[in-house]
């Protein structure tokens, strides 16, 4: 089976960014000159780490699921991104032809999106049949520090040996209004992160980029 998806991958890029929406939520895109910004570190990543199960919570229009989808397809394995995000800011994720449509305009057809929390997907039978077979968890979702804590805890025993855990949003805390007026709240992942620092099982790394990205992976025993 051929898993690539058709085109070089800066005509490719070209394409994502067309469209404004990829170009935003502060992963240092820039339209001018084509350039994925830190999605060429999500795209390096999953090239060299070649998972066969991306994990990627949280999307504001799919840049990183996309991303991930083109890295595992350039790896002509069957490797998969599962996409959970329960569409909570506006309805774009609540249709699933919509959705379809969407991943497949630019022929990511190894994306499976479950319009479900954190919370319902651990509850379900999808959960509970994976295994340890995880090799890029992305936590994007929301910000709070304990929603942080409980997508990383939640996934942690599904991770393969050699995985990592990334964690967007780090750079700073903040107050975000993107739920709409009324509706603020505090991002800490970046609060939650610098617990992380103090376990001496766990490497981590953030970079200042964009609104910052933190590499997390297990120490081996």
């Amino acid at each position: 089976m051929d898993y690539t998806i058709s085109g070089d991958l800066d005509s490719w890029a070209r394409t994502l960014l067309d469209d404004p929406d990829m170009a935003l939520m502060g992963h240092a895109q820039s339209v001018r000159d084509a350039n994925l910004g830190m999605g060429w570190i999500y795209y390096g990543l999953a090239r060299a780490l070649r998972p066969r199960l991306a994990v990627v919570i949280g999307s504001w229009r799919g840049f990183v699921p996309l991303v991930l989808a083109r890295a595992l397809a350039d790896n002509q394995e069957p490797g998969k991104v599962l996409f959970i995000d329960p569409s909570r800011v506006d309805d774009f994720w609540k249709s699933p032809a919509r959705v379809a449509r969407h991943f497949a305009k630019h022929g990511a057809g190894n994306v499976r999106h479950e319009c479900v929390t954190t919370q319902e997907f651990v509850a379900s039978h999808a959960f509970r049949e994976m295994g340890n077979e995880v090799g890029l968890l992305f936590i994007d979702g929301y910000h709070t520090r304990e929603q942080a804590a409980f997508d990383y805890e939640s996934f942690r025993p599904r991770l393969s040996p050699d995985a990592l855990v990334l964690f967007h949003d780090s750079r700073r805390d903040r107050l975000s209004r993107i739920y709409g007026e009324g509706r603020e709240y505090e991002q800490r992942v970046h609060s939650y992160v610098e617990t992380l620092r103090a376990r001496p099982e766990l490497e981590v790394l953030s970079l200042q980029l964009g609104d910052g990205l933190t590499l997390l992976r297990h120490r081996s025993p």
